[in-house]
């Protein structure tokens, strides 16, 4: 394994991965998948004070269709900090004295020609010194700045059909102490923002994470960036469409920095159309499609991308067909995610990207209607559950009995207020809710 970056010995951040200092959340799907790949990864990560949230039981949700009820469920969602999450990972797979990782090495290229790829180039950012690595296969996992596009087509292959879909969505982060009694079992709180609202969307989520500490990240579109200034932080998430994640944070202890970040487009580039693809390469996770990080599906499709890889190696073999069977795999996990971010961005208003079709709004008028049942009827909350954790395909919310639960439509009153137990509501310090 090459890396680019000198990896760090412990839980800390590194440049290489641009958004390790804002929200991450594992899917259920996405552990599990992990889990299967590296064995034992969940077990570690949850000892090391990573955060298990059952869905929909553990998250208070607001959307534009209102709060949503807190109901049991099968699925779940993982949270910590990125660097913990990476740093126990390395840990397992380099237990494996069969991999070797070395750091510090900056991928410049290709090897090979338009048929097969031999191998890379590279260059040690320490020294200088150019490389040149040989391999049978080679897989490309450099996320959203890959330039495997571009080292294509220096093998003489075509440029790759890319789609992106821009809402100019920044993000502002910060981490705070949690309150004393909130360290352990409090919930996922998040408030949406309504793409069909015409105004620039605005919402906010807080995750627990380790170390007794609740990440807090704020989001705006083009046009209504979050702010990086203390105050500024807590006013922003008190004027969403609720103002609980202020109120949770206004006398919470804060720790470290607010941090931003602007690397949040849809970008999808579709190497499984091409006509002719080489033997010995693929492409997985951000590297082939990245997607908006405010949904929470980045991790979790890089973890399905693997299994795909793994799953054509298992039954194949490294034969001539099996990257391009890797590569048709790859763009099967991802498509219901994609679907999901997209389906929802060109919502925007100035979204830079494709527009809406009449399939795309009749689709967006259902997916409401899906939400807003969901928020009362527990047999369609656990299908959007089961669809946005990854578990199920997006076919799930076309099912009869969903239909026709949709149709029906919810049977009590919305919410008023987020579903917060009494505990839990005690950490808005100060308040009398």
């Amino acid at each position: 394994m090459l890396d680019r970056d000198q990896v760090p010995d412990g839980p800390e951040v590194r440049k290489g991965t641009p958004q390790t200092l804002h929200s991450h959340i594992l899917m259920s799907n996405g552990a599990r998948t992990i889990d299967s790949l590296v064995p034992g990864s969940l077990h570690r990560l949850l000892a090391a004070g990573a955060h298990r949230t059952e869905v929909p039981s553990g998250l208070v949700s607001c959307s534009r269709q209102g709060w949503a009820r807190r109901m049991p469920g099968a699925q779940f969602m993982v949270t910590c900090g990125r660097p913990l999450l990476d740093w126990t990972l390395r840990r397992l797979v380099l237990e494996d004295d069969r991999i070797t990782l070395r750091s510090g090495v900056d991928v410049q290229g290709l090897d090979g020609d338009a048929t097969r790829v031999t191998g890379v180039q590279a260059q040690d950012r320490a020294s200088g010194e150019s490389l040149r690595l040989d391999a049978d296969f080679v897989v490309d996992a450099t996320g959203r700045g890959s330039g495997a596009n571009t080292w294509l087509q220096a093998l003489g292959l075509p440029a790759v059909r890319e789609v992106k879909i821009d809402i100019g969505l920044s993000y502002a982060t910060r981490r705070y102490r949690a309150p004393a009694g909130a360290e352990s079992g409090f919930p996922i709180v998040n408030v949406l923002p309504d793409p069909e609202d015409d105004q620039p969307g605005q919402g906010a989520v807080l995750l627990p994470i380790e170390d007794g500490q609740w990440i807090v990240t704020l989001t705006g579109t083009r046009g209504c960036e979050p702010p990086r200034d203390p105050e500024g932080f807590v006013a922003f998430a008190r004027r969403l469409r609720h103002s609980v994640i202020g109120d949770l944070i206004a006398n919470a202890e804060p720790i470290g920095p607010i941090h931003s970040s602007r690397t949040t487009v849809n970008r999808r580039r579709y190497y499984e159309e091409l006509a002719d693809w080489p033997k010995g390469f693929v492409v997985l996770g951000d590297a082939a499609a990245a997607l908006n990080p405010v949904y929470g599906h980045g991790m979790s499709v890089a973890a399905m991308s693997a299994s795909a890889l793994r799953d054509v190696l298992r039954s194949d073999g490294l034969v001539a067909g099996t990257s391009r069977a890797t590569q048709a795999a790859v763009a099967g996990a991802v498509n219901n995610a994609w679907a999901m971010a997209t389906g929802q961005d060109i919502f925007y208003p100035n979204v830079s990207g494709r527009r809406p079709g009449l399939a795309a709004r009749m689709q967006r008028r259902y997916v409401n209607r899906v939400t807003k049942t969901a928020a009362d009827r527990p047999r369609v909350a656990a299908a959007v559950s089961d669809t946005f954790t990854l578990s199920a395909p997006l076919t799930r919310l076309m099912t009869p009995r969903i239909v026709f639960e949709t149709l029906l439509g919810p049977t009590r009153p919305p919410l008023t207020g987020p579903p917060l137990t009494s505990r839990e509501r005690e950490s808005i310090v100060g308040s009398p809710q």
